[in-house]
């Protein structure tokens, strides 16, 4: 995956115009419920409940122009319920948006 918070952060600040404060908020809520998802996920057991979170996921990077997470997410939905390196995919990705994972090139 390419390590681009460009689009994300492009998003945010057509959203929010020039107020750095509704700025962090709407990166606040986009990162909580991608976060919520991922719990999701972690918790999902079976096929269908893996495939609505997965699903809402992509829906949500895709609503942000988060492609990183849009792919993340598409990697999921091809992959078996707890596929680890599907989860740690996403976690990586939500870490690098929180700004707790340097970037990579």
């Amino acid at each position: 995956m390419a390590f681009e918070n460009g689009a994300l952060d492009a998003t945010l600040a057509a959203a929010a115009g020039n107020d750095p404060a509704l700025v962090t908020e709407l990166r606040g809520a986009f990162i909580e419920s991608a976060s919520r998802q991922l719990d999701l996920l972690k918790r999902s057991r079976c096929d269908g409940n893996w495939n609505v979170a997965a699903m809402r996921l992509k829906g949500l990077a895709a609503s942000f122009h988060a492609e990183d997470l849009l792919i993340a997410a598409e990697v999921a939905l091809e992959s078996a319920p707890g596929e680890p390196a599907a989860i740690r995919g996403i976690e990586t990705v939500l870490a690098r948006f929180s700004g707790n994972v340097p970037h990579r090139f």
